[in-house]
């Protein structure tokens, strides 16, 4: 099969290097960011705020940077949006109060929405349209490898003071910045045709597509369910219910990573073959059942096993979604202000979701409270029941590679 022998594009490792290099950076900082707020006298609720303060900038900018990608394009956005996320990072190393670490945090929101949406972008326009899944599915491996690796190394940086992994983690952009610079040129972008400014791709005009609609409604329940309830929901039920020791809730968290990685690695590879729906139905039907089916778990064993196939859903859903809005923006055209509307569908699901799900567990269940949640995501098949399929495969393709 050719896509299985195509081989990824330099450039493309490049970014995965830097999103890894990124996601260990993010990881350093979220063990020791409550505590950095609270040494300055403040509270739980402000604490929180610091925290929330990131994905609230990261939502309310996400159009201006989709503006900016299609002004200026996807490497200077890029590069400008990791330039600012060191800055601010290093400057909350040095925050003097309360106030200013809140302004900084929000600062690296504006610079975090620009190098998400941008990074998307690049792999949109350097991807070959044979392998945009397992592209996808590395670009989210190395997120995920990163992601679960930076907590561990940030605690024990966190002994060396609260002010340190901050340090390390501006230093760590600054370093992804220059190697990005230098390995991405600017003549490595430019347009197949030799066009000087590439048509720009609108959220209105993309609209219009079925696949980027029902993209929009599985993004919103992928941010709601796996970013925002999995992470802010679920360490609380399994305290309550399961075991008060705090490892109860990490080993739930780094169980579903695990199936996370197993999903991205089957669905990167075999959606390029086979097309995106089947895998992303299928993603969302088993994240949303498993997800449901948490709230009712009594012992550990039940949590694990509900949170490795909720995470195997979910890493089957990823690759295949974001490959196939990559498929209707295509190489050709700047997708900044699609890809921007498409990420802010997510973040507001990360941001929505955690807090219907509080108020659900405070007025009713924990039950209830995942019951609704796997209901949303379940909910977001229906669109991609009519949804075309954005990577078409001729039935002789299709027939071998699931052979």
């Amino acid at each position: 099969m050719t896509q299985e022998r195509e081989r990824i594009p330099r450039e493309i490792w490049v970014l995965i290097a830097a999103a890894f290099v990124i996601a260990v950076g993010f990881g350093l900082i979220t063990p020791v960011l409550p505590q950095f707020a609270q040494s300055f006298g403040v509270g739980a609720t402000a604490s929180s705020i610091v925290v929330s303060v990131f994905a609230f900038f990261r939502l309310v900018f996400a159009p201006g940077g989709g503006r900016l990608i299609a002004r200026l394009g996807e490497r200077p956005v890029y590069l400008i949006g990791l330039l600012i996320v060191a800055i601010s990072t290093g400057a909350t190393a040095f925050a003097q109060n309360y106030t200013q670490l809140v302004i900084f945090r929000g600062l690296g929101g504006i610079g975090s929405t620009m190098f998400t949406v941008s990074a998307v972008a690049l792999l949109v326009r350097i991807a070959p349209p044979t392998i945009r899944a397992r592209v996808s599915s590395a670009y989210a491996s190395a997120f995920l490898i990163g992601g679960v690796t930076g907590p561990v190394v940030g605690g024990l940086l966190g002994n060396l003071g609260l002010r340190v992994p901050f340090l390390v983690y501006s230093v760590a952009l600054l370093i992804a910045a220059a190697i990005v610079a230098l390995a991405i040129q600017p003549s490595a972008l430019r347009p197949a045709d030799g066009a000087p400014v590439l048509p720009v791709l609108t959220a209105r005009e993309a609209w219009r597509d079925s696949a980027y609609r029902a993209g929009i409604g599985s993004a919103l329940a992928n941010g709601w369910a796996n970013f925002g309830v999995r992470n802010a929901i679920l360490p609380l039920f399994a305290t309550a219910v399961i075991g008060k020791a705090p490892w109860v809730a990490g080993m739930a968290l780094a169980v579903f990573a695990a199936g996370n990685a197993a999903g991205l690695t089957v669905a990167g590879r075999r959606s390029d073959a086979i097309g995106r729906r089947p895998f992303i139905i299928a993603g969302l039907i088993v994240s949303g059942l498993a997800t449901a089916a948490t709230g009712l778990a009594t012992n550990l064993v039940m949590l694990v096993v509900l949170s490795v196939v909720a995470g195997l859903g979910a890493g089957t859903l990823n690759p295949a979604q974001q490959a196939s809005i990559a498929d209707v923006i295509g190489r050709e055209r700047n997708g900044g202000p699609a890809l921007a509307a498409y990420q802010m569908s997510a973040d507001l699901g990360s941001i929505v979701g955690p807090i219907i799900a509080g108020v659900l567990v405070d007025r009713g269940s924990y039950q209830l409270a995942f019951a609704i949640t796997g209901a949303v995501t379940l909910a977001a098949v229906i669109p991609w029941l009519r949804a075309r399929e954005t990577h078409p495969v001729p039935a002789s393709t299709s027939a071998s590679a699931t052979s």
